[in-house]
């Protein structure tokens, strides 16, 4: 629009028919009246001069003190979530803890409020080389979940939690390391055992210190030997293999071998036992034998001692492959088996038969043909 047009005068926005804009200090001293007014100052009209300088002061005084109303209620009314607790100090000491909702304090620096979350878990993680039982050394990679379980002992307790959590958590770990053996804690027999023993250790140390955390969880992410003795912790690994490996076929080895062993010497006893009551058995019937003989030689010598004789001749003879004969008494015509004689046998040999003179066949021994020569003579 135009700042002049015809029938409507001057449409200047710098000079609006002559009116003044409002003054500044006119409205600063209505507001300083006012305040005035409301906290009992006197609101009459001074002159010029002690109106500028008293109208000066009292617009600066009136405006801090509604920043510092306004200030004071935003600084004493907080608002806590339902995950956290207040902890209020008064002039730097502790004065009370604040549940969750809206909650009134004294403001700054009468009280002081601190928000801790106290439903968050937190977590750190951290290595470390351990040393076990038998002194080796082992890798462990760990984490460690905890959550604020006291506002107050959290921040005053100690000066930082999480440090203290996480050197707690090291020595913690260390000892229930130390108290196992490597063997046990890679090939995982110990593992859960020393993650436990790790767990209670820790939230016993931090309850000591009162720091006002509770543990949740203590997990494992790798356990291994360090790098720089991997390949020698590996060689020991496949000695040890070894070692099992030569131990079980020695014991197959001990099992075959030992029940055949224990066969034997079994059979051996057995066979000495049967010797033996063999043998005794034998020595028991020559001296029943001997002891019946004895009887009958005493009923008749005679008869007895030449019984003894013929056949103690016939089992020399028996075993002899030779042939006696009495060629000038005896007119017995022989047939002779030389090749059974030849042959060696071990047998007792069978003499062939005998044809005597009239014509009658028999077979000869020595009992028979002393009879018959005996007989001859007669």
């Amino acid at each position: 629009m135009p700042w002049k047009e015809p029938g409507k005068g001057d449409k200047d926005p710098w000079n609006s028919g002559g009116q003044q804009p409002p003054d500044l200090e006119e409205v600063f001293r209505s507001v300083n009246n006012r305040l005035k007014s409301l906290f009992g100052g006197g609101g009459g009209r001074r002159s010029d001069t002690d109106g500028g300088i008293g109208g000066s002061g009292g617009s600066l005084f009136g405006i801090v003190a509604v920043a510092l109303l306004l200030w004071g209620g935003w600084d004493a009314v907080h608002i806590i979530d339902e995950a956290e607790q207040g902890v209020v100090l008064r002039f730097g000491a502790y004065n009370r803890t604040l549940s969750p909702g809206i909650n009134l304090t004294l403001p700054r620096p009468f009280e002081t409020l601190f928000k801790v979350n106290v439903s968050s878990v937190r977590s750190i993680e951290d290595r470390a080389n351990m040393l076990t039982e038998d002194e080796n050394l082992v890798e462990f990679n760990y984490k460690v979940q905890f959550r604020v379980a006291a506002a107050q002992d959290f921040l005053f307790r100690v000066r930082s939690p999480e440090s203290t959590v996480r050197d707690a958590a090291e020595s913690a770990l260390r000892e229930s390391v130390g108290t196992n053996r490597l063997d046990a804690i890679l090939e995982g027999t110990q593992r859960e055992t020393v993650r436990l023993e790790t767990f209670r250790v820790l939230q016993e140390t931090l309850d000591r210190y009162q720091a006002g955390v509770l543990i949740t969880q203590v997990n494992f992410t790798d356990v291994n030997v360090p790098a720089q003795v991997r390949e020698a912790y590996s060689d020991v690994i496949r000695a040890r293999e070894d070692r099992e490996r030569f131990i079980e076929e020695a014991r197959v080895h001990v099992n075959s071998v030992v029940p055949e062993a224990r066969g034997q010497a079994a059979r051996v006893v057995q066979e000495a036992e049967g010797y033996k009551e063999a043998t005794v058995a034998v020595a028991e019937g020559e001296a029943q034998r001997f002891s019946l003989l004895l009887e009958e030689y005493r009923k008749a010598p005679q008869i007895t001692r030449k019984r003894l004789y013929l056949q103690t001749m016939e089992n020399v003879f028996a075993r002899s492959s030779k042939v006696l004969l009495d060629a000038d008494n005896s007119g017995n015509v022989l047939y002779l088996p030389l090749d059974q004689m030849n042959g060696g046998s071990g047998g007792r040999t069978v003499m062939p038969p005998i044809v005597t003179p009239d014509g009658g066949v028999g077979i000869d021994s020595p009992s028979t043909s002393r009879d018959a020569r005996r007989e001859g003579r007669q």
